[in-house]
């Protein structure tokens, strides 16, 4: 039993087995982690919470962001849902933010002109952008980091950004589907103790740039799993397109996926050829009929000729890097 994953699949089974179950008789085959050969680093069950909250919403609820930690077979340390800067980083000027109590009826009703401009290029054009993220974006311009969301969690809000760049240009964002169940992948919704969510992110530039299937999108996080036979690899993608995305109330030995992010994944020079393309989402697939954050600004979005992308699995992928060149 020296083996740490023959550690990890013992403990497993002695938390089945004093709730009631077994692996054999609570979960499918393909629940053990020998029974997985892909490039990720799995992990099991709930991680160890270091960061309790990262943000109080001062008008309203929002959902905790916490920060985790959890170890795998290997001994290496994991942060989820991910590495943030949100703490330290400037942060996006607001477009629609009801903690802040900035909750404007559409585009007239906002002072644009009081967005600071970060520069990248002294001699460059200044371009304002408009995102709406779920939950939580990074934005990296040539590498340099712009801006982060003003929420990680909940209420949706959405932003403005203003940089000052020459052409041609790189676009690295980081997106986070945040969670309630550190190291899950899941939150408490829909009437189950551990739901997964969804993500999505949408943006449009002044420049003409907007969000499509020219975008790259990579995943490095993804759970919850419960079944490791149903994740795949191939031509640069991974995949977990056949795990089940349904909630549960049984859901705290769950698995999850990991890949390691490059160090400099964001900088102008990185190759990202074998990233693949972002999928695309309809406005009802990422449910935001009922948002007004993003629907009093829809002109800036869907209505600017953008889509929302995401890897291919917005509900399971909770980390995703995506990267785009402006010619």
């Amino acid at each position: 039993m020296n083996n740490p994953k023959n550690q990890i699949l013992a403990l497993s089974s002695v938390i089945l087995l004093a709730t009631g179950c077994s692996p054999e008789t609570d979960m499918k085959a393909g629940t053990n982690i020998s029974d997985y050969s892909g490039s990720a680093s799995i992990t099991q069950g709930v991680a160890k919470t270091v960061e309790a909250n990262l943000f109080e919403c001062e008008n309203g609820h929002s959902r905790v962001s916490g920060i985790g930690e959890i170890t795998d077979a290997e001994g290496k340390v994991w942060t989820v849902p991910a590495k943030n800067n949100f703490a330290t980083a400037p942060k996006a000027f607001d477009l629609y933010e009801e903690c802040a109590n900035i909750i404007p009826k559409g585009l007239d009703d906002v002072d644009v002109d009081s967005v600071p401009v970060a520069v990248i290029d002294s001699d460059g054009e200044e371009i304002t952008g408009y995102i709406f993220a779920d939950n939580y974006f990074e934005l990296y311009i040539n590498g340099t980091l712009v801006a982060v969301d003003t929420v990680p969690f909940t209420p949706f809000n959405s932003s403005i950004v203003k940089f000052k760049v020459k052409k041609p240009y790189t676009i690295a964002v980081k997106v986070i589907d945040w969670e309630e169940n550190l190291g899950l992948g899941t939150e408490d919704n829909r009437g189950k103790a551990y739901h997964p969510g969804d993500g999505g992110f949408i943006a449009s530039f002044s420049d003409g740039t907007v969000t499509n299937s020219d975008w790259q999108a990579q995943v490095f996080y993804t759970a919850p799993i419960y079944d490791l036979t149903c994740l795949s690899e191939g031509e640069g993608r991974r995949l977990s397109e056949t795990c089940t995305t349904e909630g549960t109330d049984e859901g705290q030995n769950a698995y999850a996926a990991h890949w390691e992010t490059p160090s400099n994944w964001m900088g102008k020079e990185f190759d990202s050829t074998s990233w693949p393309q972002a999928t695309l989402y309809s406005e009802d697939e990422i449910g935001v009929d009922n948002k007004k954050a993003y629907m009093n600004f829809i002109e800036k979005f869907s209505g600017a000729g953008a889509s929302f992308i995401w890897s291919t699995n917005v509900v399971l992928d909770n980390q995703v890097l995506l990267r785009y060149e402006v010619k």
